[in-house]
This record gives C-alpha cells, structure tokens and sequence, in this order.
C-alpha cells in the first residue's frame, strides 16, 4: 500500500514538517555528494548499537561520540526510495498532528519518537554493527498518534496485488494499523538481529508504540477545533 494523500484538513502552515522534509532532503544531498566517502560518512554518523552497549568506537578516526548519533542518524537515509518513502508519510500525516499539537511540541515529540525508536533497536539488537539510519523510527511516532486520534480521516492509497492496481480511501486506522501489524510480523524474527531485509523493523515499532503513548498524553490537543498553537 501507498499513500497518496489523507483528506485531514489543517488550519496552520505546518513549518517544522516543511523543514524536516528539507532538511533530511539537504543532509542526503550532501551525503549523495560525498562520492566515495559517502559509507564512511554514513559509519560516522549513523548509529552502530555495539557502539552505544560497548562503549567502543568502532570508527575511531570519525572523531564523532556514538551517543550523537542518536540524533544524526535520524537525518541519513540508505537511498532516495528510502529517503522518498519516509518523506512522503511525513508529509502526509505530520502536518495534522502538527497543526495539533503546536510546532515546538511537535519537533519535541517527533526527537523523542526517533530516540524511543533508537533504544528499542539498540535493546533488541545490541551486538549490531552495521549502521541504523533513516528518519522512520520518528515518523512511525508520528503515525502511532495520528492513527489514535484521527481513527475516521480516510487516506487515499494505491493498493497493489500483482497486476491489480487500484486507488482506494482506506481509514487512517485500517491503514496505519496494517502498517504497524506488518512492522511487528517482520520485526520479531530479526530480535538480536540488525534488522530484518535491511530494515530496521524494531525501531518502526519503538517510534510507533511512543507515538501511541503521545495520543493519551496530549488527548485534550486533539479535541475540538484546531487551535492556534504557539511556538
């Protein structure tokens, strides 16, 4: 299934979505331009759990401490599909909880997403040494929310079986949870793994169960009409 857009209005020019798309954008340009050091950029400052549970470097010529890339890790991506993919759902459902929950709370709860997603990658897999990158540990928070509180917001998808191609409006709840249900299956196998396939499953899970922890802390944001939020 792929997302094309949701049918959630907002009421506030959603900034701090804007500028994480950007800036994730501009961070994978200058790792693109890298050439070839572009792995070693990437060994330098994504996250390498046997790094953090060790307290070792393993590329001590980085010179960067592996607790920062609890944070750096969040802006690289593997490629422009995986850089493409993340962007697209944070640009479909990080607006709404946005225009909810305020800017500066908002960036707040999608760091703190990204870092929940980070330690229970690190907790399950804590002899890993290839690198975690990507910004979907703190995107699934952000889906984790919206799908608790805006259940009936419908999104138009593109549902792909083999040569059956159809564009359909699936419930935000029907989406995100098949989403979630599907990182689960995927993630429990690769447990003390790097990842299943390539991919961090384990963080997906990590961001999207904070980010359920979010739709109870912050209820009252989402209740009524959409408020004018401060900065």
């Amino acid at each position: 299934m792929i997302p094309i857009r949701d049918d959630n209005p907002t009421t506030h020019k959603p900034y701090v979505t804007i500028a994480l798309v950007a800036a994730n954008v501009l961070v994978f340009l200058y790792q693109a331009a890298q050439g070839p050091y572009a792995e070693a950029f990437v060994m330098k400052f994504g996250l390498i759990p046997y790094e953090l549970t060790h307290r070792v470097e393993l590329t001590p010529q980085g010179g960067f401490p592996a607790v920062g890339t609890i944070f750096t890790s969040m802006f690289l991506h593997g490629g422009w599909l995986h850089l493409g993919g993340n962007m697209l759902y944070l640009w479909i459902f990080g607006n709404n909880v946005e225009d909810r929950l305020g800017p500066i709370r908002f960036l707040i709860f999608y760091l703190l997403s990204g870092v929940s997603a980070v330690l229970l990658f690190v907790l399950t897999g804590p002899n890993t040494t290839m690198p975690l990158v990507g910004a979907s540990g703190a995107i699934s928070g952000v889906l984790g929310i919206y799908a608790l509180r805006f259940p009936r917001a419908r999104v138009l998808t593109i549902l792909w079986l083999g040569f059956f191609v159809r564009l359909v409006w699936i419930p935000a709840v029907a989406f995100l949870g098949i989403w979630f249900v599907m990182q689960l299956l995927f993630a429990v196998p690769a447990v003390g793994g790097a990842s299943g396939g390539g991919v961090a499953y384990m963080a997906h899970v990590g961001g999207f169960l904070f980010g359920v922890l979010g739709a109870f802390v912050y209820k009252r944001r989402f209740e009524g009409p959409s408020r004018v939020t401060d900065w």
